[in-house]
C-alpha cells in the first residue's frame, strides 16, 4: 500500500485530468500535497486555491521533502523530477495505482467504464448521489460545477469513479459495482485486437463484488459480460433490458423527457437537460447504478433534472452576435457522430466542427470513419494532429484527413483557425470544437475573436 505511512505526496503533472481529482481527495484526507506542471491553466489556479503549492516547470528540486512521487502515464521516463526521485530512492508510483488504492477504501465503489460516455455518466451519477444526500467521494474525467472541480472526498462509503480502459488502467481499481456503457474500437495501439479489448472489459466485470451494470444492446459488451449472469443488471433502449427508457419526448432546446422503466414497470419520469439520444442511455445507466446504492427513483429524477452537463461535454462557452460557441471532448468517430447529430437536431443555421485529431495511430486507423462523421457538419476546420505520447512514424497528417471531407480546411496553428472561423461564421451558427487535447484553447480564442468582431 503506497499511501500507508506517507505524509508528503508530490504530483508530477498535477493539473492533468486524472491527477487533479486525486490531489483534491488526498488533500481533503489530510495529506500534504505539492505539485508541478508545465503549463499555467485554470486547473492549476484551482489547485493553488486549495492551498496546494504548485511549481510551474519541472525541476529536480521540486520533489524535496516528498516521501512519495505520483506521476501519470503522460510523464516521460526522462522527466527530471522522476529521474531525481529514482536516484534518491523516493518511491514513485503511477497515478492509476493510487486511484486503485483509493477505491479499495470504500465498500461501495461505483466504477463507470466504457469507450464512450464515461465522464457524462460519472458526472450524472455523482450529481444524483449528491442530491440524494449520499455524500460520495468521486473521481471524474471532467469538471462538475456542483463540486467545483473533478473530485471530492465524501464521508460516506460510496465512491463514484470514472474507470478508463487505456493500458488496462481500470484493472487496478476495486469496483463493487462495475458499469460498462459500451465497447468500441479504441486504444488498439495498445490492445491490438478487439478480442483483447473485450477480454480486458471481461476481467474488469469479473472484479465487481456486488453487480455489473451493462449495456444489453451492445454486442461487444454482451460478449464481455458472458458468464456473469448471476450478478448482471442490463440497461438499454429495448424493453428486454432490466432498465430502459419509454415515452421519449423532446420538448425543445436541449431538453429530453422519458419514463424510466424496470421490468415493465414505470419507476419515475426523467427530465434531462443535456442534448443527444446517447445521453438518454447514459442517464438510464446512472440511475441504475444509483439505485444499487440505495437511491430512490424519485431522487434519481431530481438528480438528473439538476444536472447541467460536465465540463467539455457540449459545454456552451459563449453566445456572441447570434453565434454560439461550444466545446466538446469527443475524439473518437462514434463520439463525434453522436455530438454532431445532437447539434444538428438543435435550431442552428449551420454547425461548424473544429476538430483536433488526437494521436497518429488513431487518426490513421480510423481516418475514413473520421471523414464520414465530420461530414455531418456544414463546415469543417481541422488543426494539426496532437501526437501526445506518440511519434509520427507512419507519416500521418491532417491534410490527408481534410482531403477526404468536402470543403474542409486545415491550419497549423490555433490563432489561424480562430481568425478564419470568426471571420466566416454568421449569426445563427453553432461553432463546436471537438477533441480531447487542447482544442478548448482554440475555442476560447474564437470567443475572443468574435468579441473583437462584434464589439466594434
Amino acid at each position: 500500500m503506497y499511501l500507508q505511512n506517507k505524509k508528503h505526496l508530490h504530483f508530477i503533472g498535477i493539473g492533468g485530468s486524472g491527477m487533479y481529482p486525486m490531489a483534491q481527495i488526498l488533500h481533503e484526507k489530510g495529506y500534504y500535497i505539492t505539485g508541478s506542471d508545465n503549463n499555467e491553466t485554470d486547473t492549476l489556479a484551482r489547485v493553488r486555491a486549495m492551498g496546494i503549492p504548485v511549481t510551474l516547470g519541472q525541476k529536480a528540486e521540486n520533489i524535496e521533502g516528498a516521501d512519495l512521487i505520483v506521476y501519470s502515464a503522460a510523464i516521460m521516463a526522462d522527466n527530471p523530477e522522476l529521474v531525481a526521485a529514482r536516484e534518491s530512492g523516493v518511491p514513485t508510483v503511477e497515478r492509476s495505482v493510487i486511484l486503485g488504492e483509493i477505491t479499495a477504501h470504500y465498500s461501495d465503489a461505483l466504477c463507470v467504464s466504457g469507450t464512450h460516455g464515461k465522464t457524462t455518466t460519472t458526472s450524472m451519477l455523482t450529481q444524483i448521489m449528491l442530491m440524494a444526500g449520499k455524500d460520495p467521494t468521486c473521481v471524474i474525467g471532467g469538471k462538475l460545477a456542483s463540486i467545483g472541480g473533478s473530485g471530492r472526498a465524501g464521508k460516506s462509503e460510496h465512491m463514484v469513479c470514472e474507470s478508463c480502459e487505456f493500458v488496462d488502467t481500470f484493472l487496478k481499481l476495486h469496483p463493487d459495482v462495475a458499469v460498462i456503457l459500451n465497447i468500441d474500437a479504441d486504444h488498439l495501439d495498445y490492445f491490438k485486437t478487439m478480442a483483447n479489448l473485450i477480454h480486458s472489459f471481461h476481467k474488469f466485470a469479473q472484479m465487481a463484488t456486488k453487480c455489473v451494470i451493462a449495456n444489453g444492446d451492445d454486442p461487444n459488451t454482451q460478449i464481455a459480460v458472458s458468464g456473469l449472469e448471476d450478478k448482471l443488471i442490463t440497461f438499454g433502449s429495448r424493453e428486454r433490458n432490466d432498465y430502459y427508457p419509454k415515452n421519449i419526448v423532446h420538448p425543445g432546446g436541449v431538453n429530453t423527457e422519458f419514463d424510466l422503466c424496470y421490468h415493465g414497470k414505470t419507476l419515475t419520469h426523467i427530465k434531462m437537460h443535456v442534448p443527444g439520444d446517447h445521453n438518454i442511455l447514459n442517464a438510464v445507466a446512472a440511475c441504475a447504478a444509483a439505485i444499487t446504492a440505495g437511491v430512490t427513483p424519485e431522487e434519481c429524477a431530481a438528480g438528473v433534472d439538476s444536472f447541467g452537463g460536465a465540463g467539455r461535454r457540449f459545454e456552451v462557452l459563449a453566445q456572441i452576435g447570434g453565434i454560439t460557441v461550444a466545446d466538446d471532448y469527443g475524439h473518437h468517430p462514434t463520439e463525434i457522430e453522436a455530438t454532431l447529430k445532437a447539434a444538428r437536431a438543435l435550431p442552428f443555421e449551420r454547425v461548424w466542427a473544429v476538430h483536433q485529431p488526437f494521436t497518429y495511430s488513431r487518426t490513421k486507423m480510423l481516418m475514413d470513419d473520421f471523414a464520414r462523421v465530420l461530414s455531418h457538419a456544414d463546415k469543417v476546420v481541422l488543426s494539426e494532429i496532437m501526437g501526445s505520447r506518440e511519434k509520427n512514424t507512419d507519416g500521418v497528417y491532417t491534410s490527408q484527413l481534410a482531403e477526404k471531407i468536402p470543403g474542409a480546411v486545415w491550419f497549423p496553428e490555433f490563432p489561424e483557425i480562430a481568425a478564419y472561423v470568426a471571420e466566416n461564421a454568421c449569426p445563427g451558427d453553432l461553432i463546436l470544437t471537438l477533441g480531447c487535447g487542447d482544442i478548448n484553447k482554440c475555442a476560447h480564442m474564437i470567443v475572443e475573436k468574435l468579441k473583437e468582431k462584434y464589439e466594434k
